[in-house]
């Protein structure tokens, strides 16, 4: 199940900077789509799902640190504000009003790809804490991950050594069952761009997860490679708190 593609909301009053912004996530695999003042913002929140929102902070009627007040205070949904006045202060607004991030103008395309991914992905990080909060075991394919003794046990209930590196990766992996997880993403979540770590490391870490776990590690079935993705871990996952019986 491949993830499927965030919807932007994109606020911005200057046509040419809105279309800018719209066709360059659209040619990186974003659903789009536009307004240019809060009334329009409002009926696009109403009318469909937005995973994030870039919002301009000059703009006509009410202006964007209001309307980033008033979204904050319905939902948690992402927002990255954008200024043309680089002052401290003004960003230090933005953020109190509860933006995510704060980008100011001219800015380079790139740049609002990679912050708005990086935004996505603490917010998901942040879901799957909430969703597996308290886990002390997870169990898969009739294997346990033991995250009290952190420990691996086969289906026999013997256990299999895992280096500490191994473990933190299974660990996500059973943490974002049926999710494309890519290289960077996985190095974020396990080593947090450590010095020295780099995307390959991934690679060699699930080689070696897949010779302890996988039936055959020459056809893997438990974790699979998504061509141009990344992994996707496939098996069903039970997390389990202290209080469950196993």
């Amino acid at each position: 199940m491949t993830q499927a593609p965030p919807n932007i909301l994109v606020v911005e009053d200057d046509r040419e900077t809105r279309t800018l912004i719209a066709k360059y996530l659209r040619n990186n695999a974003c659903n789009v789509i536009t307004t240019s003042d809060g009334g329009e913002m409002a009926r696009a929140m109403t009318d469909r799902r937005v995973d994030l929102l870039i919002l301009d902070v000059m703009l006509p009627g009410e202006d964007g640190l209001s309307l980033c007040r008033k979204v904050r205070a319905e939902s948690q949904t992402p927002i990255i504000m954008l200024t043309a006045r680089g002052e401290d202060v003004d960003r230090i607004v933005g953020l109190e009003m509860g933006a995510d991030d704060y980008l100011v103008k001219p800015f380079n395309p790139r740049e609002l790809l990679a912050r708005i991914n990086a935004v996505l992905r603490r917010q998901a990080a942040a879901n799957v804490a909430s969703a597996t909060e308290g886990a002390t075991m997870f169990s898969f394919a009739r294997w346990r991950l033991d995250l009290r003794l952190r420990e691996l046990r086969n289906p026999e209930g013997a256990r299999v050594a895992l280096t500490s590196a191994e473990f933190d990766l299974l660990q996500t992996f059973c943490e974002r069952p049926g999710r494309v997880l890519s290289r960077e993403s996985l190095l974020d979540l396990t080593q947090g761009r450590n010095a020295g770590s780099f995307e390959r490391s991934i690679d060699v870490l699930v080689s070696r997860i897949r010779r302890k776990i996988e039936p055959d590690p020459r056809e893997a079935t438990l974790i699979k490679t998504i061509r141009s993705g990344g992994y996707l871990f496939t098996p069903t996952v039970d997390a389990a708190t202290s209080g469950t019986n196993h």
